[in-house]
């Protein structure tokens, strides 16, 4: 009997327990949602007055810019993904993940050597708002120290796991002199491996100055680029990276761009 009259008491007490996870996770996520950020227009809107983007590059405040940004690892099938990006000539910003750097030096060498930018996507994919700020220090500068030695160049922007980002996050980022990249389009290409539907979110989200977000190491992703790349281009977009959409202003250590 003593079982039956503490089995209410234990389900309560799981209950909150849960009730009280549920909740924090949702304070975090609804934290980074109210972060303050700033769209490329915007950064651009900043530039000291005449101010002119560097020789040869696109000016955005002239054409209408998107860019592609991929995340995760440089392994396989980057190097496919680069040679479609290179038919359209479509320079993208890669957030490459640190913990795998070193074993594919030649697809880094080549993603910086063909024009391409390459951002800090941290060490471990670590969510960044839930660990303390020497590990958010680690994780960044793990990476970036990964990126340099291979490319000679440390990254200026990085992008938080998840989006995930709060005051703590931007701090340290600021610390180490890089800027945050969200995004304005998603493919969630990490629930399915549909590549028209894959497509379909990109188009059905695509506008002038977006940031799309896609992972190359699900299986329907590189699939869907020929159709995404073809589509984009028919309308009339041309394709920069992250920083080549801020010219000619230049991201600020700490800000969140969106």
């Amino acid at each position: 009997m003593k079982i039956l009259k503490r089995r209410p008491r234990l389900l309560i007490l799981l209950t909150l327990a849960v009730v009280a996870a549920v909740t924090a996770t949702v304070a975090l996520v609804i934290q980074a949602n109210k972060m303050e950020t700033v769209s490329p227009r915007e950064e651009r809107d900043r530039a000291a007055s005449g101010a002119v983007v560097p020789s040869g590059q696109v000016d955005c405040r002239k054409v209408k810019c998107i860019a592609l940004t991929f995340d995760g690892n440089p392994g396989e099938p980057t190097d496919r993904l680069m040679d479609l990006l290179k038919e359209y000539k479509a320079p993208s910003t890669f957030f490459l993940e640190g913990r795998r750097i070193p074993k594919f030096p030649d697809v880094v060498r080549r993603i910086a050597r063909e024009g391409h930018e390459i951002g800090d996507h941290t060490w471990t994919h670590a969510v960044l708002t839930d660990v303390s700020d020497a590990q958010i220090r680690d994780e960044l500068r793990r990476t970036a120290k990964a990126i340099s030695t291979i490319t000679g160049s440390e990254p200026t922007l990085m992008r938080p796991p998840q989006g995930r980002t709060d005051d703590r996050v931007s701090k340290v980022s600021k610390e180490l002199g890089m800027a945050q990249v969200l995004w304005t389009v998603t493919a969630k290409d990490y629930e399915t491996d549909d590549t028209a539907l894959i497509t379909k979110r990109v188009l059905a989200g695509a506008d002038r100055d977006g940031i799309i977000l896609l992972h190359p190491l699900h299986k329907g992703t590189v699939p869907a680029m020929p159709s995404i790349l073809k589509a984009l281009s028919k309308q009339g977009y041309t394709f920069v990276t992250v920083s080549q959409l801020l010219a000619p202003s230049k991201a600020e250590p700490g800000k969140i761009y969106r």
